[in-house]
Parts: structure tokens; sequence; C-alpha cells
């Protein structure tokens, strides 16, 4: 209870209104919370799903790039990966979600060609490079779920709290100060009838003589 708070009608208005205020307030944080934790659940779920593909397509990556080396040689398949250009093309942007910005990222694609000739090559050099862009295409995609669901944790917890704050606080102290001022203006309002009828029952009784 606010102890500079005086049991007046203007700061009973002044605390039914902060009450009203809170309860919605907490009702708007309860609300977030669920569709924010309904949204991570879903990319939870969604990164395991991705995680699974990433996996099995490494390991068929691995198994045709062992028939790469055998057929094409460690030493030639090492020569064309040095020779490949390190790709920068991850772009990443935006989305909001009850205000929490989360990212979408992106990989331009540099096209269906592999980036070395065919020359001391063969069809299994191939199949590993385009496994390998498919992983690449995963990876993104898998940060970018956990991302998301890095960024939605910690704000569900900071809604949380805050909804905390209101329903263990805010709201009990501003029910119990309302209580109180409507109680102390209540039985103010009894003194004064009660003063007022004994006020009113003497002046009749002046009149009488």
């Amino acid at each position: 209870m606010e102890n500079n708070l005086f049991p007046t009608k203007s700061n009973l208005i002044l605390a039914k209104n902060t009450l009203a205020l809170s309860k919605q307030g907490y009702e708007l944080l309860d609300k977030k919370r669920n569709l924010l934790i309904r949204e991570m659940m879903s990319l939870v779920d969604e990164a395991a799903e991705v995680q699974s593909q990433i996996n099995k397509i490494f390991s068929e990556a691995y198994l045709v790039l062992q028939r790469a080396n055998i057929m094409t040689g460690i030493e030639t398949v090492r020569d064309i990966a040095d020779a490949v250009q390190i790709e920068d093309t991850v772009n990443v942007r935006f989305r909001s979600i009850m205000g929490v910005e989360l990212p979408v990222v992106s990989s331009e694609s540099t096209g269906n060609m592999p980036q070395y000739g065919m020359y001391r090559t063969s069809s299994s050099l191939d199949e590993a490079h385009e496994k390998f862009k498919q992983v690449k295409q995963l990876t993104v995609k898998l940060a970018e779920i956990e991302n998301s669901v890095y960024r939605l944790a910690i704000n569900i917890k900071k809604t949380q709290k805050r909804a905390n704050a209101l329903k263990n606080n805010t709201i009990p102290r501003y029910e119990s100060l309302t209580k109180y001022i409507q109680g102390v203006l209540e039985e103010k309002e009894r003194e004064d009838f009660t003063r007022l009828k004994v006020v009113k029952k003497q002046k009749n009784k002046g009149n009488n003589f």
C-alpha cells in the first residue's frame, strides 16, 4: 500500500484506473507470452527436422566424396577444393513477431554448375558438390531457426518477468489500496450520514420550542 496516497475520491479513481490498466497489461503480456511460446515450440520442431536432414545429407555427401577421392585422387580433389571461391552470399533481414525481431537468413545460389572444370574430375565429385550445396542451404536455415529460438526464449523470459511483477506485486497492491480507500470513504460517508441525522434531529427539536 502506498503510504502517501490519501483516502480521497480522486485517489480512489486513480487507484481503480491503475488497477484496471495493470490487469489489462497482464492479460496482454500473458497472451504475448503464449504466442511466443507457441512460435518457439514450432521452430524447435522445425530445427529438429532440419538437423535430421543435415545429418542424413552429410552422411551421403561424405560417402560420395570418398568415391570421388578414389576415382579422382585425394590430391586432385584437394586442389579443386582450394580453387573454389569462398561464398559470402548470406543475407539477413528481419521479421517481427509480437515486437520480437527474428532473422530471416538466405543464401543466394551461385548456379547449378560447379566452380571447376570437367578435366580430371568425375561424376562422383559432381554429386558430392551437389550434396554439400544442399547441406549449406540447410545449415543456413538451421542458423536462422536457432537464432530465432534464442531470441524468442530471451523475450519470453522478459515477458514472463514483467507479467509476474504485475500479477504478484502491482495488481495485489492496488487491489488492497482500492479496497482500503473505498472502506475509509464508506466509513466516512456513514459517519457523515449519522452526524447529519443528529444535527437534523437537534434542529427539529429546536423548532418545536
